[in-house]
């Protein structure tokens, strides 16, 4: 089975975040940037599948240049290759703009399988399996906490509010995977050394047959109007107790609708 795993370099959400000097867009320019933490798991699920049907994992992700630092990083975790899309007038792309390349991206590989992050720490929209899917024309299977190979297709328990359902899907199929499907590993020192020799594909939007006019904030669908910072977070009321603090902290409650 060959698989293809989308990873995304995203800010560090335990570090300071701040938007660009357009004031729209994220900045991602800073140091603290890091590999997505759902993508995590779906590259250990990968791995996982790998182990048990033979084939070839391959990372696919759209960024800059400073993205293949993340992509490295990916690679020492045990995934074969990866391709890099890295084009700078992707750059404000919306989630249907970015879907449009990775979709091409995507027609460059031949791929049994693909996962991906349920969602991502900067944008958390969790639109791009569908997109996808419909772009691919294949099945999407989404929010799995569960996937296992079934002849020839997929079983996986998608996790809902209630518990969970259980889907199946033949043929080629895209399945966004929560952080309850797995444990993933931490790279080894042999992993990391090997990750420097293993193949990156560069590729631009010339490359890929799509028009700059397509992407980019030119071409987004979508647009942000305004952006303000979270406002200062206030002091709360502190109740001392002078042997009434229980009926001042009831009083309270009951004023703010708790009780």
């Amino acid at each position: 089975m060959n698989i293809v795993v989308l990873v995304k370099q995203v800010p560090d959400s335990g570090a300071e975040r701040s938007l660009a000097g357009d004031g729209h867009t994220v900045d991602r320019t800073g140091g603290t940037n890091v590999i997505n933490e759902m993508d995590e798991y779906a590259i250990e699920e990968a791995l996982r599948l790998k182990d048990e049907t033979g084939g070839q994992v391959t990372l696919v992700t759209v960024g800059p240049d400073q993205a293949l630092e993340s992509v490295r990083k990916a690679l020492s975790m045990g995934p074969d290759a990866a391709v890099h899309v890295s084009d700078e007038a992707v750059a404000g792309s919306d989630a249907l703009a970015t879907a449009k390349v990775l979709a091409a991206a995507l027609g460059t590989l031949e791929y049994d399988l693909i996962l991906s992050g349920a969602e991502s720490t900067d944008g958390g929209v969790q639109v791009m399996p569908h997109m996808l899917a419909e772009l691919l024309d294949i099945a999407a299977l989404t929010g799995a906490r569960k996937v296992t190979v079934d002849g020839d297709g997929l079983l996986v328990e998608r996790q809902t509010e209630d518990g969970y359902e259980v889907v199946r899907a033949s043929g080629k199929a895209i399945v966004s995977v929560w952080d309850t499907i797995n444990t993933p590993r931490y790279p080894s020192l042999k992993g990391i050394m090997a990750a420097k020799r293993k193949p990156v594909t560069a590729l631009t939007l010339a490359d890929l047959g799509v028009s700059a006019d397509e992407v980019g904030t030119a071409g987004a669908a979508t647009k942000v109007l305004s952006a303000e910072p979270r406002p200062v977070r206030g002091a709360g009321q502190r109740v001392e107790d002078s042997g009434d603090g229980g009926d001042k902290l009831v009083e309270y409650l009951a004023a703010e609708k708790f009780v």
